[in-house]
C-alpha cells in the first residue's frame, strides 16, 4: 500500500485525494466519454437507462463505502481504548508496587518508569512507521522478574502481591493487543473494489448526454466527494499512522505523574 501518504500533511492528502480524483474524471470525460458513448447513443432515452444503473449502483457501492467506512472507524476506536486501558492497567500497576516494602518498591516503579518512557519514546514512533517494537518485551521481563522475587512476610503484603500480580497479567493482555493493531487495517483487497467502484461509477457518469462543460461541473462534483470519502477511509486506516492516529497521550500522562512522586 501506499504508506507515504501518512508521511505528508492531512491536509495535503485531503486535497491530493480530492484533486486527483476530479482530474481523473475530467480527463475522462475528454478522452474516454466519447468512446463510451458509442454504446448507449443509439438507445432511445438512454440518459434515463443510464440514470436507472447509476442509481442501482450508487445504492451498493455506497453501502460499501459506508461499511468500510464504519469498520475503519471501529478498528481505530478500539485500538484507543486498548491504548487507554493499557496505560490504565499500568497506572493501577504502579500504584500497587508503591505499596511494597523498600527497596522493592522503589525498584519496580523504576522499572515502571523506564518501560513507559521507553514506550513514549522509542515505540510510538515505530509503531507510527508500521514497525512492532520489540524492546519493550525485555523491559516486561526485567519487570516481571523482579516481581516475582518479592516474598511477603505478612497477610496484607500477600493481598497487595496478589493484586499487583492481577494487574501485571492485565497490562500484558492489553500490551499485546497493542502491538497486534500495529498492522491493524483494511486488507488490500477491499482498497481494490473501493477503487474499481470509484472508476466504475465515473465511467457510468461519462454515458450521460451532456454538454462537456456539465460533465465537468457535475461529474467533478460528484468525483471530488468520491475522493473525499477514499480519503476519510484511508486517514482512519492504519491507526497509529498519520495525524489522524492514536497518540501516546495516556502514557504522557502517566509518565508526568510518575516524575512527580
Amino acid at each position: 500500500m501506499l504508506y507515504w501518504i501518512y508521511d505528508i500533511p492531512t491536509s495535503t492528502f485531503a486535497a491530493l485525494a480530492t484533486g486527483l480524483a476530479v482530474a481523473v474524471y475530467w480527463v475522462g470525460a475528454i478522452l474516454l466519454r466519447p468512446i463510451l458513448r458509442q454504446f448507449v447513443k443509439r438507445t432511445s432515452g438512454a440518459n434515463d437507462v443510464v440514470g436507472y444503473v447509476l442509481s442501482c449502483f450508487c445504492v451498493f457501492y455506497g453501502l460499501l463505502l459506508g461499511l468500510i467506512a464504519v469498520t475503519a472507524y471501529q478498528n481505530a476506536a478500539d485500538t484507543g481504548a486498548n491504548v487507554t486501558r493499557e496505560a490504565a492497567a499500568l497506572s493501577a500497576l504502579y500504584e500497587d508496587v508503591s505499596r511494597y516494602r523498600e527497596p522493592y518498591g522503589q525498584n519496580l516503579r523504576w522499572l515502571l518508569r523506564d518501560y513507559t518512557r521507553y514506550v513514549i519514546r522509542y515505540a510510538w514512533p515505530l509503531q507510527q512507521r508500521g514497525i512492532v517494537p520489540v524492546d519493550g518485551a525485555v523491559r516486561v521481563q526485567a519487570f516481571e522478574e523482579k516481581l516475582l522475587d518479592f516474598q511477603p512476610q505478612s497477610p496484607a503484603e500477600e493481598i497487595v502481591h496478589a493484586e499487583a500480580l492481577r494487574q501485571f497479567n492485565t497490562f500484558l493482555e492489553f500490551r499485546r493487543m497493542r502491538l497486534f493493531s500495529v498492522h491493524t487495517g483494511i486488507p488490500a483487497v477491499m482498497w481494490y473494489v473501493v477503487i474499481a467502484g470509484a472508476l466504475i461509477n465515473m465511467a457510468l457518469v461519462w454515458l450521460f448526454d451532456m454538454r462537456l462543460i456539465t460533465h465537468f461541473v457535475l461529474g467533478g462534483l460528484l468525483s471530488a466527494y468520491l475522493g473525499t470519502m477514499i480519503f476519510l477511509i484511508a486517514a482512519m486506516d492504519n491507526p497509529f499512522r498519520g495525524e489522524v492516529s492514536i497518540s501516546a497521550e495516556p502514557f504522557e500522562d502517566l509518565y508526568a505523574h510518575m516524575v512527580e512522586e
